[in-house]
């Protein structure tokens, strides 16, 4: 019996020794165990590389607008791990996670002794989540977003209203391919027969993938750049503005206070999900839902302004595809600032091409490191840059503390990297107030 929040979460991480274990044959025993809540409450999933959380956020906002009770299931965390386990965007409480742990462990004791194996933590992650929306906090509507992949993933055993693809691209290249026809056919594994999906995938290779999988299942497909079409792109001070156009109509002057222009293709994939309850499921969604969602939608660590005197921002670009919307905004939005960048990532990611991106907008950069098992030393990753004003400093405490310190007006400090180094990052400057 687990009988603290400690305890409960300090089993749950004692699960990420079983690794990563694709397939969803122990999350239907599970299930099965508890009465299947999965299928006893209303979904919409989304997959994809880059973009996941930004999408959900901008569905879970309009939603809430709408006065719907909105369950999101998302990962990594950024501030607290019952973040992942969110209602109307606020964390479930502790003592819930100790009644969740307390009813799946006997459920994951039992697997150990079965022919499927014990569950990961990100399994168990996910049933708790299931168990809890349905049979705890009761929500009218649950978005959960995959953790790796899509075919395999634990979430993958919903049947949703509406699947959503934000984009393919290379990363997590070991476990779901190294081509992105390979990885685009296991997002594509979150496609229902019946269920439509909605995608912003771009590369041919992939969206023909999407294509044909979206034939195969009979599954209605809306495309960004065909169905959706956005006009009118136009960077303000808050945010970004845009024109849409979806099948159901023409939405004037939308606007988001995330930034970057990749963030309006997230937002425009968020609109059409929901447009598509609205007129299929008979959700109550009006336009000022829409419009009001849209602007206060937030995401902790995209393009998050931390500091404004001086100016810090931090940007959890963890692979290549997201380096490049990152140095595209950066000289978008930052031409007129001198930009020192922090970066630190994962040894397993693909940091020469991500380094070379980064030498290219910054005015100086800093290697750093930090407490995390697959973490790139600061040396390492300082000797894959051919920029003339380059360091490393293997502590980010004083390498935050070294650059602020020489930051005046016209300077940007630029942190970014690991989505866990940024909530590391994160904590120290909410901390500091």
């Amino acid at each position: 019996m687990i009988h603290t929040y400690e305890e409960a979460l300090d089993w749950i991480h004692s699960r990420l020794r079983f690794g990563i274990k694709p397939g969803i044959k122990r999350m239907e025993w599970m299930m099965e165990k508890l009465g299947h809540p999965e299928r006893k409450f209303k979904t919409i999933h989304v997959a994809g590389t880059n973009g996941k959380g930004s999408t959900v956020t901008y569905i879970r906002h309009i939603l809430q607008e709408a006065g719907y009770r909105v369950g999101t299931f998302t990962s990594p965390y950024i501030e607290q791990f019952n973040e992942r386990i969110s209602v109307d965007g606020v964390p479930f409480a502790n003592e819930d996670l100790v009644k969740l742990v307390n009813l799946i462990k006997p459920l994951a004791d039992e697997l150990e002794d079965h022919e499927l194996g014990s569950p990961t933590e990100f399994e168990v992650i996910t049933a708790m989540s299931f168990y809890y929306f349905r049979h705890m906090a009761e929500v009218d509507i649950a978005v959960y977003e995959t953790g790796l992949g899509g075919r395999f993933d634990s979430t993958n055993i919903i049947t949703p209203l509406v699947s959503v693809i934000t984009n393919i691209g290379h990363d997590h290249q070991a476990i779901l391919g190294d081509s992105l026809a390979e990885i685009a056919y296991e997002k594509a594994g979150i496609i229902k027969h019946g269920v439509p999906v909605i995608t912003a995938v771009a590369q041919e290779e992939a969206r023909e993938v999407i294509v044909d999988v979206a034939k195969e299942k009979k599954s209605r497909l809306y495309q960004l750049s065909q169905e959706l079409k956005i006009s009118n792109y136009e960077a303000t001070v808050k945010g970004e503005s845009f024109f849409l156009n979806t099948p159901f109509g023409r939405l004037n002057d939308l606007r988001i206070a995330m930034k970057g222009r990749h963030q309006v293709d997230n937002a425009a994939l968020a609109v059409m999900a929901c447009e598509y309850v609205k007129n299929y499921y008979s959700f109550f969604i009006e336009e000022e839902h829409i419009r009001q969602g849209l602007e206060k939608a937030f995401w902790a660590g995209r393009m998050e302004e931390v500091s404004l005197d001086p100016l810090v921002v931090l940007d959890g670009a963890h692979n290549k595809e997201g380096m490049e919307k990152l140095a595209e905004t950066v000289k978008d939005r930052y031409k007129d600032k001198h930009v020192h960048i922090l970066f630190t990532a994962l040894s397993d990611k693909p940091l020469d091409e991500m380094i070379s991106l980064l030498d290219k907008v910054a005015d100086t950069i800093t290697f750093t490191s930090f407490d995390f098992p697959r973490a790139a030393g600061a040396e390492i990753l300082s000797g894959k840059s051919k920029h003339p004003k380059k360091r490393a400093v293997e502590s980010w405490e004083n390498a935050v503390q070294s650059i602020l310190s020489g930051l005046g007006k016209d300077d940007l400090l630029l942190i970014t990297g690991s989505l866990y180094f940024i909530s590391e990052v994160r904590t120290y400057f909410t901390e500091k107030g």
